[in-house]
């Protein structure tokens, strides 16, 4: 199999299914405002999850779901406004699809026309099945969501690896397919075995994007504040920190703080 990497002006969901074939590794990381999808975007992440995990992150819930439809797209129209290259994805937020085709479709038709985002991902399988249809028949790009849905959290419980047991893993598996089936361009896997990533992975011809779901998947993704160390309470075993921002920026704060008490802050130059 090649892994030449080709140079991609602009990511489309066709892209992201040829980098599968050819080899490529899938890059994807979470923004939910200008700034830093400004920054993501001109490091060539190849997708922007404009991700329901900014209820956790960016509005400091316990879980991703108290956030609205109206917040997701003031969030994605932020993001898209700072893109140059990169796929924006955005999440339709819990109660907006689930239960109701119709709603889901005009949902989707939210975010694409007042956001102007690429796609969007909805959580689950079977059970969601007319709604992606509906969705996908209006020509929406679809990704789909595997494995620990977070947005099911009370149902499970509990954030612990999904799909260890045969039952749940042989759904996983079907679920896959069928999101394939249906035309999806792409499927989240979240905190199953490695093993059954590999298995899916190898079963699909649409691209796989692992978060806790090991090095078998086409692609990896992360929220950004957990890459960047923003976050220093969330620690799960699939997290690799690159920096620690946490530290950086609150002793860079605490010297602003002790700059204007001392009167250091302005000087002379920093004056008109």
């Amino acid at each position: 199999m090649s892994t030449a990497k080709k140079e991609y002006k602009r990511v489309t969901v066709k892209s992201l299914v040829d980098m599968k074939k050819n080899g490529e590794k899938i890059s994807m990381l979470t923004a939910y405002d200008y700034s830093m999808a400004k920054i993501v975007d001109a490091a060539n992440v190849d997708v922007i999850l404009v991700g329901d995990s900014a209820s956790n992150v960016m509005a400091g819930h316990e879980t991703t779901l108290p956030i609205t439809l109206d917040q997701m797209i003031y969030h994605a129209s932020s993001v898209i406004r700072a893109i140059d290259r990169a796929l924006v994805v955005v999440d339709l937020p819990f109660g907006t699809y689930q239960s109701d085709p119709k709603k889901a479709l005009h949902s989707a038709i939210r975010i694409m026309k007042e956001s102007g985002a690429h796609a969007v991902k909805l959580e689950g399988g079977e059970e969601i099945k007319e709604s992606i249809k509906k969705i996908l028949n209006a020509g929406i790009p679809v990704m789909g969501h595997l494995g620990l849905t977070p947005q099911s959290i009370y149902k499970f419980g509990t954030y612990t690896v999904r799909a260890k047991e045969e039952e749940e893993a042989e759904k996983l598996m079907k679920d896959a397919k069928m999101l394939e089936k249906l035309g999806c361009f792409g499927v989240v896997v979240e905190k199953i075995p490695a093993e059954l990533t590999k298995a899916v992975s190898e079963s699909i011809s649409i691209p796989t994007i692992g978060i806790g779901g090991g090095k078998h998947a086409d692609g990896q993704v992360l929220v950004i504040h957990d890459l960047l160390g923003m976050t220093h309470e969330f620690n799960p075993r699939f997290l690799r920190r690159y920096m620690n921002l946490y530290e950086e920026m609150s002793a860079a704060i605490s010297n602003y703080v002790d700059d204007v008490k001392s009167r250091d802050f302005p000087n002379d130059e920093e004056q008109y």
